[in-house]
This record gives structure tokens, sequence and C-alpha cells, in this order.
């Protein structure tokens, strides 16, 4: 692989690992209520999903032979930070101003 290619795999792989931390985090820091409030699944379930996601991130790589389980963790961890992250805060900050 050629050095720049490397270093642009390298960055997407962390940035991805990265992502699944903070969606990991971010479900651990909100109150258990929040989810049902926002008609989601339960906070232990996606304390699980994002977890499992962060691991199969840190464990598998984007390029390799475990990309299939890499990009079911990003594709996991993305749809808590754009579909169930926005409704929590949203839940918790008392309903849209609109």
């Amino acid at each position: 692989m050629p050095y720049l290619a490397y270093w642009i795999v390298f960055a997407i792989d962390w940035a991805g690992t990265l992502a699944g931390l903070v969606a990991f985090v971010h479900a651990l820091t909100q109150r258990s209520d929040a989810y049902t409030a926002a008609d989601r699944h339960t906070k232990p379930m996606w304390l699980g999903i994002t977890g499992g996601a962060t691991l199969a991130m840190l464990l598998f790589n984007f390029y390799g032979a475990g990309l299939i389980f890499w990009l079911a963790g990003i594709v996991a961890a993305l749809v808590y930070l754009v579909d169930v992250r926005p409704k929590l805060i949203e839940v918790q900050r008392g309903g849209s101003s609109w």
C-alpha cells in the first residue's frame, strides 16, 4: 500500500473508532427515562450496541478481512449519533421551540 493511502486508511480507521467511543460515552451519560420518552430502545440496549460497535472497530481494521465488522460498527455508531442522540437532547430540553 502506498504511503499516503496508508495514512488515509489509518485516519479513517481511528476516526470511526473515535465516533464509536463518543456515541458510547454519550449513551452512558444520558438518563434512562429519556430513551423511553424519545421512543427509542432502552439505555442498556444502546449501551450494548454502541459498546459493541466501538469494540468491533477496535478489533477489526477498515482495510482488511474484518472490514464487514468494522462497517457494521460504524453504521451502528452513526445511527446513534445521527438519530438517537438528537432525540434524546430534544426530550431532555423539553421539546421543540417551534
